[in-house]
């Protein structure tokens, strides 16, 4: 089942609103429950983490900053000025 645009925007802003802040404190809980590792591993962690969020969520974030190919209208037909 495909989601509308809207839809599509709307989860967008509740996904980065609220579940990225959300996220980004299980990360950092998750990286502190490690007995502090080297700077280097530890930016690998967050570096892997942040790409990682967003793998599930590719279909709803592609095409958002685009306007609404619903609204686009048809070539040929007049366009008010």
């Amino acid at each position: 089942m495909a989601l509308s645009y809207k839809a599509r925007k709307r989860w967008a802003l509740i996904i980065l609103l609220i579940g990225l802040p959300a996220y980004v404190v299980v990360a950092v809980n998750l990286v502190d429950q490690i007995s502090r590792p080297s700077v280097l591993l530890e930016l690998a962690v967050y570096v892997t983490l942040g790409v990682l969020w967003a793998l599930p969520f590719r279909f709803i974030f592609r095409g958002i900053g685009q306007p609404d190919p619903e609204s686009i209208p048809a070539p040929g037909t007049d366009q008010p000025d």
